[in-house]
């Protein structure tokens, strides 16, 4: 699935065929904040693989046993998708992200992760969306994934999802003033040590970063925000391993899922799914997901 491998890399997978118009699932966060202090201590990285390798995302405990993300970090899954919360995963490869048993070190598996897993990581069962649009329909996106866990979580507080219709009060005037806080596990955006000497997204380290967003356009399905750490009104955006992070509202409240950005070194605009529309939480609720009182 081109789109997943451009949205989540893991390890060493080349950033193939990334568009530089068209969205383009997202995938660190582009300036931003490394969170070793545990603030989003409810964000987790998740691991997987599908029929064409392995794969991470970002995800959020938004129950103890489960995590909201991205519908194109869950559709397609083979076996069970991993979850782990500690803010720092690795620094270089060969990352530690665990690996299936029949995966020879290409990142390849024909049955994905299955039984007990490695220490620090929770196991679960993704779940798509029904109405998932696989970025085809900006009218019906739906980008929109969860995964249950197979034990709890203690220890963790679940984040806030949104009440209905949370982000109509931020249409303009008031979106292009407003800071949106986004959260994740992507590729961090520097300059490379080798090769051409400019900024590009980077595959390691592996670890939480989160920073402020500024609100650009508001539709019935998605939040845009411009994920350029050079705007002087926020830090930053979300790159390719950010998907499926959430985006917290000036209030708190967990208010989209980070879905997709429009170019190759992550300095333009980011499309976050909502997560305050009733099409996604009429769908959270058979999981017993239901927005904060």
């Amino acid at each position: 699935m081109r789109k997943r491998l451009n949205a989540v890399l893991v390890g060493l997978v080349a950033m193939l065929g990334v568009g530089l118009v068209a969205p383009t699932p997202a995938g660190a966060i582009t300036g931003g904040i490394v969170d070793s202090t545990n603030i989003y201590d409810n964000v987790g990285i998740i691991a997987f693989y599908d029929a064409t390798g392995r794969y991470r995302c970002s995800a959020t405990l938004v129950t103890p046993t489960v995590l909201l993300t991205a519908a194109h970090c869950t559709a397609g899954t083979l076996g069970d998708t991993l979850v782990n919360f500690d803010w720092f995963i690795d620094d270089a490869p060969p990352s530690a992200l665990p690996r299936a048993a029949d995966d020879a070190g290409d990142g390849i598996s024909k049955i994905g992760y299955r039984g007990i897993p490695a220490a620090g990581w929770y196991s679960g069962t993704a779940y798509t969306h029904p109405e998932y649009s696989d970025f085809t329909d900006m009218g019906n996106w739906n980008d929109v994934g969860v995964v249950v866990l197979d034990q709890p979580v203690v220890g963790i507080d679940p984040a806030p999802l949104a009440p209905l219709n949370q982000l109509e009060q931020y249409r303009q005037p008031a979106l292009n003033k407003t800071l949106f806080t986004v959260v994740g596990y992507g590729t961090e955006v520097r300059q490379a040590t080798e090769g051409p000497q400019k900024p590009t997204p980077q595959s390691y380290p592996i670890q939480r970063r989160y920073t402020d967003t500024v609100g650009q356009k508001l539709t019935p399905q998605i939040l845009q925000v411009n994920g350029n750490e050079h705007d002087n009104r926020g830090g930053g955006g979300s790159c390719f391993g950010d998907s499926g992070g959430p985006t917290f509202d000036p209030a708190g409240y967990l208010v989209t899922v980070t879905s997709y950005g429009y170019t190759a070194n992550c300095r333009y605009i980011d499309g976050l799914q909502r997560v305050d529309i009733a099409v996604v939480q009429d769908w959270l609720a058979e999981f017993g997901v239901y927005p904060a009182a």
